[in-house]
């Protein structure tokens, strides 16, 4: 696996790899990697020529910097992993790289009502540092294709539509939530809990699948308060589960008024918030 820390040392390898007629994927990440990580590797492995995975704690989507600094850091890690995964290329750039002095990275766009729902509404500024740093590492390393998490689904939802307003010619590939054997969704973010919230933690899961076995029966939004009655309990703080339009990200009030419709939830167990969601219904 090669290992660039300069923009231009990882373009002028990629630069290669294009000229001889070979096919980018990229998978974004901050590190602290999993087998959800991992996952991403491996289809954009079986699908490309080159595969460039990217390790960067991005400072401009962090709303706390507590979060910012407690983000575990695991380089060495997550290096062994990549390369067990069988990933190509590794980018490790400092801030300065991404973000170097005299160039203009902001991102003007208005992803209207799709930033400002569920965790736009929970972490505002969240989405126009993703966004951001999204596309500048786009515009770095110029992947044909582009593989994201469906944990992170209003991310995506977002990384989609500014791809449509920048018209990048880029595939954007949804890969799918990789769970602990207990359903867990695979996070960065479950160290950190103690044993007897990483079991309570479980709730998250069962009660979007227990919603998603009421939709014969129940509207969305019967379905949706009682899952946060589900989810109200000690050590729990939810802050949204909601049922909606999965490319607009707006609530429905019934099933048959979208054909493609996605559960997501926040909660807060203890000090760790962790986010998840379901598809309830799929085109």
């Amino acid at each position: 696996m090669y290992l660039f820390k300069k923009v231009n040392d990882l373009q002028q390898h990629l630069n290669k790899i294009r000229k001889n007629g070979g096919e980018v994927g990229f998978v974004p990440t901050m590190g602290a990697l999993h087998q959800g990580h991992l996952s991403l590797i491996q289809q954009s492995v079986e699908a490309n020529d080159c595969t460039v995975c990217s390790i960067f704690v991005n400072p401009t989507q962090f709303n706390d910097n507590a979060d910012l600094e407690k983000y575990p850091r695991t380089v060495a890690k997550d290096m062994a992993m990549l390369t067990s995964a069988g990933n190509n290329v590794l980018f490790l750039p400092d801030v300065s790289e991404v973000y170097p002095p005299g160039l203009n990275t902001e991102l003007k766009l208005d992803f209207g009502d799709l930033a400002n729902v569920m965790e736009g509404y929970f972490r505002p500024g969240h989405f126009d540092g993703m966004a951001q740093v999204v596309k500048r590492l786009l515009d770095i390393v110029q992947p044909h294709r582009l593989y994201m998490g469906q944990k992170d689904f209003q991310q995506l939802a977002i990384v989609r539509n500014m791809l449509t307003q920048l018209e990048m010619p880029i595939d954007l590939v949804m890969c799918a939530i990789i769970r602990e054997e207990d359903g867990l969704a695979m996070s960065s973010r479950n160290v950190r809990l103690d044993s007897s919230l990483r079991e309570k933690a479980l709730l998250l899961s069962q009660t979007l699948q227990e919603g998603r076995l009421k939709m014969p029966s129940k509207t969305p939004a019967e379905i949706q308060d009682w899952a946060l009655k589900e989810l109200t309990i000690p050590s729990f703080k939810p802050e949204y589960f909601e049922i909606v339009n999965a490319i607009t990200l707006q609530p429905v009030k019934k099933f048959s008024d979208a054909e493609y419709v996605v559960a997501c939830t926040a909660v807060w167990v203890g000090e760790i918030r962790l986010i998840d969601n379901l598809i309830y219904k799929e085109e």
